[in-house]
C-alpha cells in the first residue's frame, strides 16, 4: 500500500515521526530543481538548475558527441544509481549531442526523487529515470518530444525506478512532469501492469516552479492539451488500484500516488518554499482556481513548510516573482541553507563552535526516547554535481545552449560556462577521471571536496572567503565573458552563413557539394572558451585550496593585502603579522558554559604572597 496521509495533532508527535522516516529509505532522495521561464528570466532565456544529491553520486561531466547507427544496432541499459544491467533496447538511427543533461537543441532535464509505494516498482523493468533522461536526451529535440519519449520507453520496456519529478525545459517552454511506475502484476510471466502513470504540466511563461523530492502536481486539467499532458489510465489505474474513489476533476496526482506527510513536507516542500521565498522577494504570486492572480506573503505557508499544519495550505505550483531573475540568482538559491528563516541551519548549537549549516546524516535521531530531525536544505555535503541549464532561444542552437556546471557541495563550489556545442569537455570534468574511492588531483570533484571539508572545521571563517570569489568569477563570467563570447560566435557564425549563401547562388548554375560541418569553426571556438575557462578556474580552485591551509591553519586566521598577499612582520617574511583568532559563536559559548560551566569558570583568585 501507498503510505497513508499523517494526521498531525502536536509538534512534538510530528518530529517524532519524521525522524522515523527520514532516517529510513527517503534519507537516499535529495535533488533539488528549479525551473525559471523565459518571461521571468532576466534575458528571456529558459532556465533549470538541478543538484544531483546522492552520497553514491561521483560529480563528472558526462558527454555524448553525435552519432549515426547501423539498422539493428541495440543500446544497452545501466540503472544510473547502481550500474546494475537492466536490458537492450533497440538505437535509433541518429543520436544527438549531449553535454552533462543538456543537448544541442538547448533541451534540459532534471529530476527528483519522490519514492512511493514499493508496490509500485517494477523489478523486472528495464528503463530506469536516468536512463529515461539521458536516452531523451539523445533524441528530442523539444521539451514535448522528450516527455514523449520518456514515456513511451518507460511503457515499452517496463520501469525499473521509484516516482520521480522531472523538469524539461526547451528553446520556448518548462514542464514539470510526474511519474510513478505501476508495479507488477504478473500473469503467464508477463507483468500486465508494466508501464507508468504521470502528469506533465507547461509552467506559464512569466511564472517559475520548484521541486525537491515530493510529487509537485495537485489537481489538473483534462481538457487542455496545449498546457497539459497526462496517460490516459493515470485515473483509471488509480481506482484499480483502489487508491481513489471520487469525481475526475477532483483527482490529486500527488495525494493519490505520493502521499504527504510531516518528514516529506520537512524535509522536502520546505526546500520549495525556501526558493519561493528568496526568488519572489517573500510574495507568493500565483493564479488560484478561478485563474485570478492572487498574493500571499510566504511567511503563510511557513507552517506548512515545517510541517506543523497540513490541513489545506499547500506551496502554490506556480508562483510569479516581482522581478526578472538571472543566472546568478538560479545559482545562488541553490546554496541555500535556510538563512534567516525559522529552519536557519547556522543558529543553533548543532552549528557548532563556528555556525556550520550541515548536519551529519542519518537524518533524525533520539534522546532519552524523544526522536528529533535534522534539516535539509537546498545546499548540501552530499552533492556529486550541480548546474543550471540556460536554452535561449533567440540565438542559434550551435551558440544557444549555455550549461553553468559544477561539481559537489553549491555552497562552496563554482559554477562555469560549458557551452553544449563542446566537442569535448575538460580533463577537471571528464568521466573516469577518479571515482568515489579513487582520488584525482586533477579532478574538480575532488577538489570541490577538499575546499568544501576544509571550510567545514571553521564555517563562519572560511566558507565567506570561498563565497567571495565564486561570486567574483561567476559575475564575471555573466555580465563580462559570457557576452563577448556570445558576440565573436554570433559574428563568426554570421560569416558563415554569409559564405554558404553565396555559395548556393553559385549552385544555381553549376553543382556545388557541400560537405562536412559548416559550423566547425563555431564549435572549435566555443570548445576552446569551454575547455579554457573551466582548466584555469580549475587550477585557481587549487592555489585556493593551498591558500585556505595558510590562512586558516589551526584556528587562526592570517591577515592578507590587497593583492592577495600575506602580511608579515618588519623582521621577518615568514612570520605573520595581524593574524587573529576569531574562536566560536556567542551561541556555542552559552551551551558550553550551560553544560560545563562549574569545570571552566574562571575565578579571580591568587595565592598568599606569605608576608
Amino acid at each position: 500500500m501507498l503510505k497513508s496521509k499523517m494526521t498531525i495533532r502536536s509538534i512534538i508527535c510530528s518530529v517524532a515521526a519524521a525522524a522515523a522516516l527520514l532516517t529510513g529509505a527517503n534519507d537516499i532522495f535529495a535533488c533539488t530543481n528549479v525551473i525559471i521561464t523565459k518571461g521571468a528570466s532576466r534575458d528571456g532565456s529558459n532556465l533549470l538548475s538541478y543538484a544531483a544529491d546522492s552520497h553514491m553520486l561521483y560529480g563528472e561531466l558526462y558527454f555524448h558527441p553525435a552519432a549515426d547507427w547501423q539498422t539493428g544496432s541495440m543500446l544497452k541499459v545501466y540503472d544510473w544509481d547502481s550500474n546494475r544491467y537492466l536490458g537492450e533496447i533497440p538505437q535509433v538511427d541518429h543520436t544527438f549531442k549531449t553535454v552533462g543533461n543538456m543537448n544541442e537543441y538547448q533541451v534540459a532535464i532534471g529530476e527528483t526523487t519522490w519514492g512511493g509505494s514499493e508496490d509500485l516498482v517494477d523489478k523486472h523493468g528495464a528503463m530506469d529515470y536516468g536512463s529515461m533522461i539521458y536516452i531523451a536526451l539523445q533524441r528530442a529535440k523539444t521539451a514535448r518530444e522528450a516527455i514523449k519519449i520518456m514515456t513511451d520507453l518507460a511503457n515499452e520496456y517496463g520501469y525499473y525506478s521509484e516516482g520521480e519529478t522531472f523538469s524539461i525545459i526547451d528553446k520556448d517552454e518548462a514542464w514539470i512532469m510526474d511519474l510513478v511506475g505501476k508495479g507488477m502484476n504478473m500473469r503467464n510471466g508477463k507483468n500486465r501492469d508494466k508501464g507508468v502513470v504521470w502528469v506533465a504540466m507547461r509552467i506559464p511563461d512569466g511564472f517559475i516552479c520548484a521541486h525537491a523530492n515530493q510529487a509537485r502536481i495537485g489537481k489538473f486539467p483534462l481538457d487542455d492539451p496545449d498546457n497539459c499532458m497526462y496517460a490516459k489510465d493515470v485515473i483509471s489505474f488509480a481506482r484499480r488500484k483502489g487508491l481513489f474513489y471520487g469525481e475526475d476533476e477532483d483527482f490529486d496526482f500527488s495525494k493519490v500516488y505520493a502521499p504527504y506527510d510531516f518528514g516529506t513536507v520537512r524535509a522536502c516542500d520546505a526546500r520549495v518554499w525556501s526558493a519561493f521565498n528568496i526568488l519572489c522577494d517573500g510574495w507568493f504570486t500565483y493564479r488560484d482556481d478561478d485563474g485570478n492572480l492572487v498574493q500571499k506573503d510566504a511567511y503563510d505557508y511557513i507552517d506548512y513548510a515545517m510541517g506543523y499544519d497540513m490541513s489545506g495550505k499547500r506551496i502554490p505550483l506556480f508562483v510569479r516573482p516581482k522581478r526578472k531573475l538571472s543566472v546568478k540568482d538560479i545559482a545562488d538559491v541553490m546554496r541555500d541553507h535556510f538563512e534567516g528563516t525559522p529552519m536557519d541551519m547556522t543558529t543553533d548549537i548543532g552549528a557548532g563552535g563556528n555556525a556550520l549549516p550541515y548536519r551529519w546524516r542519518p537524518m533524525g535521531f533520539e534522546v532519552e526516547g524523544q526522536k528529533y530531525l535534522n534539516e535539509r536544505a537546498i545546499a548540501t555535503q552530499q552533492t556529486g554535481f550541480w548546474f543550471v541549464a540556460q536554452s535561449r532561444g533567440w540565438l542559434p542552437d550551435v551558440i544557444g545552449g549555455l550549461l553553468w556546471f559544477g561539481t559537489d557541495d553549491a555552497a562552496t563550489s563554482y559554477l562555469t560556462p560549458i557551452y553544449t556545442a563542446s566537442d569535448k569537455v575538460p580533463e577537471c570534468f571528464k568521466e573516469g577521471n577518479g571515482n568515489l574511492l579513487t582520488y584525482s588531483p586533477t579532478s574538480s570533484f575532488w577538489m570541490n571536496n577538499r575546499i568544501a571539508n576544509a571550510c567545514y572545521k571553521m564555517y563562519d571563517q572560511m566558507a565567506p572567503y570561498v563565497r567571495k570569489r565564486i561570486d567574483d568569477f561567476e559575475t564575471k563570467m555573466v555580465s563580462q565573458m559570457i557576452p563577448l563570447t556570445d558576440n565573436d560566435a554570433i559574428n563568426l557564425y554570421n560569416d558563415i552563413v554569409y559564405k554558404l549563401q553565396k555559395k548556393m547562388k553559385k549552385a544555381e548554375k553549376r553543382t556545388v557539394l557541400f560537405s562536412g560541418d559548416p559550423f566547425a569553426k563555431v564549435r572549435k571556438f566555443l570548445t576552446e572558451f569551454s575547455v579554457d575557462t573551466a582548466q584555469k578556474q580549475f587550477e585557481d580552485w587549487t592555489a585556493l585550496e593551498q591558500t585556505l591551509l595558510v590562512k586558516f591553519i589551526d584556528g587562526n586566521v592570517k591577515a592578507q593585502n590587497e593583492d592577495g598577499t600575506f602580511k608579515h612582520s618588519d623582521f621577518s617574511e615568514g612570520i605573520p603579522s595581524g593574524m587573529t583568532q576569531p574562536g566560536y559563536t556567542d551561541k556555542w559559548k552559552e551551551a558550553v558554559a550551560n553544560d560545563n560551566g562549574s569545570t571552566l569558570k574562571q575565578l579571580d583568585t591568587r595565592s598568599d604572597t606569605g608576608n
